[in-house]
């Protein structure tokens, strides 16, 4: 009895299943983790927040800056503008960095 060479249906079928087992591990690991529907929603707030702190602090500031030294241009404007500005970039920094941290864990669950 020769052995005969994989055929190319053996090798797909051992794809799919170290496809599935994949499947199957990210499935059971979604299950353990305790991050559920607050934990996402505490995210939204927590991004929300980082941006309306610096846009209220621009816009407090500019109000001040107007009621003290009246000018031709609106500090108030202006500060708005920037304080949303910071606080989009930080956002988008912090939401970045949550991302690369997620696709880590993702490869080094992966490699497993």
């Amino acid at each position: 009895m020769s052995e005969q060479p994989e055929t190319k249906s053996a090798k797909d079928g051992t794809a799919f299943s170290r496809e599935v087992g994949a499947k199957a591990a990210r499935k059971l690991r979604a299950r353990k983790s305790n991050q559920g529907v607050w934990f996402g929603l505490g995210m939204m707030g927590l991004i929300g927040w980082s941006v309306v702190v610096p846009t209220l602090l621009g816009a407090a500031l500019g109000i001040w800056l107007d009621n003290r030294h009246p000018g031709n241009h609106s500090w108030t404007l202006m500060l708005l503008v920037i304080g949303l500005a910071i606080g989009c970039l930080n956002a988008w920094h912090w939401v970045d960095k949550e991302d690369k941290e997620m696709r880590a864990d993702q490869e080094e669950n992966h490699d497993k």
